[in-house]
């Protein structure tokens, strides 16, 4: 049946290519500006830009909100790592009465203002199960599942664009590692994703699996709420100050980065540092031989920025310890042979990417990690008007940068081509 129908709207779009004047086909959208996958910061920022470029698009986002990753699987102290000026989307700053660093409900808020201002409606609870670059059309073709109405059962429909602009980002998917006894340990063991705040953990033995920031800021919040808490720690880390002589450590960075070459400044930030944190080495947290910029540059490792939990690591309120071997009933066995008894494991092991699940070429994403094969700056267009927003690893400044870039490109190209030039009553031809 679905063959029949795509073969009876190739033959309705063979008659009008230029997608004018296409007749309606029951469960097919003719969209004749870019559709976008997700409504996260990324989505947002490239809808808004398209906007000022005067293109319409249809933002298609999985869950009933937009930036579902801040709304739905975010614990409650998370703040803004970063100064909110280097976290601003594109054409609207964070309003001025807000602080130097946002926290969650403040940047949910934000993200909610701008898509009022610049009139983005996603299509929510749409969930896109595959897309694919039709070569006889031109187009693509994006097929997606509606969960609304389930009562009814589900609904599919099949979008066809001819630019189609990925911006599900790098975390897309819980990543939760296998470990030998997680069936016989009988404690909860969560993924930060489902941790809202330590106060479900108070006065519990709680082991933080992962030493990135939201590791090292869940160990912060299980202190401040009488758990105590326990750090894995398998690798190499570097912890910087969050802010230097009255900077920002990023701000300075950046600053400094414009006149100096990236491995002074990495001298410079880890003198600061051992400065001002002191030798973390003497408290389990080995530096990498690579500087934190360096290493952020090379494979996209970002520092953590100390928001009080070193101070709780040199009092012993948070302990240390090595990769886990084992776990047993109750209890971790860790690498160097000691066993502890733990009544929580929080896995703090980040997220993915999951474009290859539903997206089928071969060029752009790599099937091994989600992300665009070409290397920042050049990972965000890929052929056959294919687009890439939020995996530069580069947080929200590589977002909006991605953004820009892409409303730009499909700018010059409708300019060049007056014909593609849509409605402004409504992107859906068809519906």
């Amino acid at each position: 049946m679905e063959h029949c129908r795509c073969r009876e709207i190739e033959g309705k779009l063979s008659h009008d290519h230029k997608g004018r004047a296409v007749s309606s086909v029951p469960g097919f959208s003719f969209v004749p500006g870019p559709v976008i996958v997700g409504a996260g910061p990324s989505g947002l920022a490239t809808a808004a830009c398209l906007k000022e470029k005067g293109v319409e698009s249809v933002v298609l986002e999985r869950s009933d909100c937009i930036a579902s990753l801040w709304q739905r699987k975010t614990y409650d102290r998370l703040r803004l790592h970063l100064p909110r000026r280097f976290c601003e989307l594109p054409l609207m700053g964070f309003p001025r009465d807000f602080p130097e660093y946002p926290d969650k409900g403040e940047f949910i808020e934000y993200l909610e203002s701008y898509a009022r201002r610049f009139g983005i409606c996603p299509r929510f609870e749409e969930t896109v199960e595959h897309a694919e670059y039709d070569a006889l059309l031109g187009l693509w073709r994006v097929r997606s599942m509606s969960s609304k109405g389930e009562e009814r059962g589900a609904r599919t429909r099949t979008y066809l664009c001819r630019w189609l602009v990925v911006a599900t980002g790098e975390n897309a998917e819980a990543v939760v590692p296998e470990i030998e006894g997680m069936e016989g340990f009988g404690e909860v063991i969560k993924h930060t994703s489902l941790y809202r705040s330590g106060k479900e953990f108070e006065g519990k033995r709680v082991l933080v699996l992962g030493c990135g920031n939201s590791g090292m800021e869940v160990c912060l919040d299980l202190c401040n709420h009488n758990a105590m808490p326990s750090l894995v720690v398998r690798d190499t880390v570097h912890v910087l100050p969050r802010e230097m002589l009255g900077w920002s450590t990023f701000g300075l960075s950046m600053w400094l980065l414009k006149w100096l070459p990236m491995h002074l400044v990495d001298r410079f930030l880890l003198l600061m540092s051992w400065l001002i944190l002191g030798d973390t080495a003497r408290f389990g947290l080995n530096r990498p031989k690579l500087g934190p910029l360096q290493l952020k540059n090379l494979n996209g490792k970002t520092p953590v920025l100390d928001v009080g939990t070193l101070a709780k690591i040199k009092s012993g309120a948070i302990k240390i310890r090595p990769g886990i071997r084992r776990l047993r009933h109750h209890s971790v066995e860790f690498a160097d042979g000691r066993i502890e008894r733990f009544d929580a494991i929080i896995l703090a092991t980040g997220y993915k990417s999951i474009v290859p699940h539903w997206l089928k070429e071969g060029k752009m994403f790599s099937e091994e990690d989600g992300l665009p094969r070409q290397p920042f700056p050049n990972g965000w267009k890929g052929g056959n008007g294919l687009y890439a927003v939020g995996f530069t690893k580069r947080g929200l400044l590589g977002a909006s940068a991605d953004a820009r870039k892409i409303a730009e490109d499909i700018g010059r190209e409708m300019a060049r081509n007056p014909s593609l030039q849509q409605p402004s009553s409504s992107p859906l031809l068809i519906s």
